[in-house]
C-alpha cells in the first residue's frame, strides 16, 4: 500500500455514476439529521471517490467516503454531488474508507463543537445556530459560554452525555479554585443535577482538568498544579487507598490459595481419585501446591 497522500481534485460528479461497493445500514434518525443539515447548511465536506472503468469501458466512480452524504443528496433530488477524485488502488481505497469511518466515530463530538464555534465566528447568534443545528437555544448559549472559556474537557463531557450542561457551567464558573469547585459540585448534587454516575464522571473530568488543563489539544502545554497542603493531603490519601487495595488483593489471593490447597488435600485422601491420577500419569503436583497438600513432602 502506498504511504504517500494521493493527489486529488474537486469535481461535480453525476450521482448515477457512483457505485457503493460496501453499502451499510444507517440509523434512520442519524440519516434524517444528515439530510436536514445538508438542506439547511449545505454540504460541508465533499465525498471521496476513485475513478474506474465499467465492463463497457465507460467511466464510473467507486465511493470511498461519504455514503450518508451521497444518499442524502439523492433523497433531496440532486443529480450531481461535489466529490474529491483520487486515483488509488482498491487496497488504498479500503484503508482510506476505514480511517475515515474511525475518525468520524471518534471525532463526532469535536466536529459538532467546532461547527458551532465556526458559526459563532461567522456572526451567527445563538438563535440562528440553534435553528441550523436543531439544538435548543439555552444549550447553544451554554456551549458558546464554555467555548469562550476554552473548556474543551467540559465540552466533550457535556456533548458525550457524561455530565449535564448546567453542572459543567457551574464548574467552569468556579475557575481553578478547589474550594469553589467543590462548592459547585455540592450545589449541583443538592439540586439533583449531579447524581450517581454523573457525579463520578464529573469528579473524573475535574481531576483531569486540574492536572492536564482545560484543553485537550495534543502538544498543548500541561498545567502544572501548585503544591498546596490540600494537594499533599489528597495525594497521601490516594496512596493510602492504593496500599489498602493492594493488601486486600493479597489477602484475597492467599484465601483462594488456601482453599485450593485444602480442596486438593481432601481429594488426595480419596483412594479412588489417587488411583485415577496414577492411571492417567498425573501423579505429581507443582512444588508450591505439593508442599501445602503434603506438608511432609509425600507423593501420591
Amino acid at each position: 500500500m502506498s504511504k504517500e497522500h494521493p493527489s486529488s481534485n474537486l469535481q461535480m460528479i453525476p450521482i448515477d455514476k457512483i457505485e457503493i461497493l460496501n453499502p451499510r445500514e444507517r440509523n434512520s434518525r442519524i440519516f434524517d439529521d444528515i439530510v436536514g443539515n445538508i438542506k439547511n447548511i449545505g454540504l460541508k465536506k465533499p465525498i471521496t471517490v476513485t475513478p474506474r472503468k465499467d465492463g463497457d469501458g465507460r467511466e464510473k466512480f467507486l465511493l470511498i467516503c461519504g455514503e450518508g452524504r451521497l444518499k442524502a443528496f439523492k433523497s433531496l433530488g440532486e443529480t450531481t454531488i461535489p466529490a474529491m477524485v483520487v486515483d488509488v488502488s482498491d487496497e488504498d481505497g479500503f484503508i482510506m474508507s476505514l480511517a475515515e469511518n474511525i475518525a468520524r466515530r471518534q471525532g463526532r463530538t469535536l466536529e459538532l463543537l467546532a461547527g458551532i464555534e465556526q458559526m459563532r465566528d461567522q456572526g451567527y447568534d445563538k438563535k440562528a445556530i440553534a435553528q441550523k443545528t436543531g439544538l435548543g437555544q439555552d444549550y447553544v448559549h451554554g456551549i458558546l459560554q464554555l467555548l469562550r472559556n476554552g473548556e474543551e474537557r467540559l465540552l466533550i463531557a457535556v456533548e458525550s452525555g457524561r455530565i449535564p450542561l448546567n453542572a459543567a457551567l457551574a464548574i467552569a464558573g468556579a475557575g481553578s479554585n478547589d474550594k469553589d469547585i467543590q462548592a459547585a459540585l455540592q450545589e449541583a448534587y443538592e439540586n439533583g443535577q449531579l447524581r450517581g454516575n454523573h457525579l463520578i464522571q464529573a469528579r473524573k473530568v475535574i481531576e483531569k482538568r486540574r492536572s492536564l488543563g482545560r484543553s485537550i489539544a495534543r502538544g498543548a502545554p500541561r498545567k502544572v498544579p501548585d503544591v498546596t497542603s490540600s494537594s499533599l493531603i489528597r495525594t497521601y490519601q490516594h496512596e493510602v487507598e492504593r496500599q489498602k487495595l493492594m493488601v486486600k488483593k493479597a489477602e484475597f489471593a492467599q484465601q483462594r490459595l488456601l482453599f485450593v490447597a485444602e480442596a486438593m488435600r481432601q481429594l488426595m485422601a480419596n483412594e479412588n481419585f489417587t488411583n485415577l491420577l496414577r492411571a492417567e500419569g498425573l501423579d505429581s503436583l507443582p512444588k508450591y501446591i505439593a508442599e501445602r497438600v503434603w506438608p511432609a513432602g509425600s507423593a501420591v
